[in-house]
């Protein structure tokens, strides 16, 4: 008895309720977060940062290369191949987010320092991004003089579909996938292109057969598959390949490793154009002057269902041409352009806007504003030497 009395003397309100006042007491404290790293600790990180913003500084503003990263080694190194087609171990900038980087994807490289300083998020290739026409082209149908059958044509082909594409599915057929423009050099075929992609909201992708070719094996087909894919992206959208004979002649036995490579990437542009539906939104406009010299497998009705030809304009058309280009020329008393629309010479659209260029740079030598009927003969008298001399088509100085 007198053992339990001064026990709950030492301990008031009971001896077993003070341990667990303590233990809610300790609970109550105020929580600390771990302490920081010792500064040694952080002082790596910090210095390859410091190295990396210094290495930012001495390559802001100079040119770098596009590259395709092929494999990640570790946090800091990658193995890259450039834009000439050679492999490099290189190293990576602490600057590039680390989750935009995967196989295939396109990095920038800077030679000097020779790492990866940045990615590209958008996956199209550069070169098919050049081809892009951002704003549409400023022709439209006015500029085209005379060629009234063949703008109907093409407006049948391609405007048409991507306009009201629901007239040919009330009347039952499909338009066609592709349109051939051909003829003489000069006579308005990419003219023409332009006014359509001008007629219509669809984006508009230029490019010339020759850029088609590249160095390295496989790189033309790739090239290819990029275009189309970027224009089925961008749908509706008009792919116009000018100078088609450049990749597009008749296949022979080629012993030329470069000659096979042309031979491929045909083979994958008629891959493609089976590949899309003709209902679909993206329409292809081929151009050359060598209409003879195409493979038969490329201008088969299927893949391009319309052959339009681009003749040397007639009379009324060389009218119309000499009146849009010297609608807004400062013309003399004297100048009679009768005399040359009635000419019998083999003047295409691009001869008779390089002869009135020519006209007002004669006047201009003079010091004089008006342009004169002599200016226009000895303007007329270049052209036709040079076109004879064979000098390319343009501005004849």
């Amino acid at each position: 008895m007198g053992q339990g009395q001064s026990g709950q003397a030492g301990f008031p309100g009971g001896g077993g309720k003070a341990p667990e006042k303590k233990d809610q007491q300790e609970k109550k404290k105020k929580w600390e977060p771990p302490a920081p790293p010792p500064r040694e600790q952080l002082k790596p990180q910090e210095d390859r940062n410091e190295e990396d913003r210094t290495k930012v500084d001495d390559i802001r503003g100079s040119p770098m290369s596009v590259g395709s990263l092929e494999e990640i080694i570790d946090e800091n190194h990658a193995i890259v191949t450039s834009s000439v087609g050679a492999e490099y171990y290189v190293n990576m900038l602490s600057i590039v987010d680390r989750t935009e980087l995967e196989p295939g994807s396109s990095i920038l490289l800077h030679n000097k320092v020779l790492s990866v300083v940045g990615t590209l998020t958008d996956e199209t290739d550069p070169m098919v991004s050049v081809m892009k026409v951002e704003k549409a082209p400023q022709e439209s149908y006015a500029d085209v003089g005379g060629l009234e059958q063949q703008i109907m044509e093409i407006k049948e082909a391609v405007e048409l579909p991507l306009t009201h594409p629901e007239l040919y599915e009330d009347i039952g057929i499909k338009p066609p996938k592709g349109v051939i423009l051909y003829g003489e050099p000069g006579t308005g075929k990419t003219l023409l292109a332009k006014a359509v992609a001008h007629s219509t909201s669809a984006s508009f992708l230029r490019v010339v057969g020759s850029e088609l070719i590249q160095k390295y094996l496989g790189d033309g087909p790739k090239l290819v598959r990029e275009l189309f894919r970027v224009a089925d992206d961008m749908a509706p959208s008009i792919v116009f390949i000018d100078e088609i004979d450049a990749i597009g002649t008749k296949r022979y036995e080629s012993q030329s490793g470069g000659e096979r490579e042309i031979q491929r990437t045909m083979l994958e542009l008629l891959n493609q154009m089976d590949g899309f539906d003709s209902m679909g939104d993206v329409k292809v406009i081929m151009a050359t002057n060598r209409i003879d010299s195409l493979d038969p497998a490329l201008i088969r009705p299927g893949r391009i269902d319309r052959k339009i030809e681009f003749p040397l304009p007639n009379v009324k058309t060389k009218r119309r041409i000499f009146a849009i280009h010297t609608s807004k020329m400062t013309l003399a008393e004297d100048v009679n352009l009768e005399e040359f629309v009635l000419a019998k010479d083999d003047l295409s659209g691009a001869d008779i806007k390089a002869a009135c260029t020519e006209a007002g740079l004669l006047a201009l030598r003079e010091r004089r504003m008006r342009v004169t009927h002599a200016d226009f003969k000895k303007a007329k008298e270049k052209v036709l030497y040079k076109k004879k001399e064979g000098v390319p088509e343009g501005l004849y100085m």
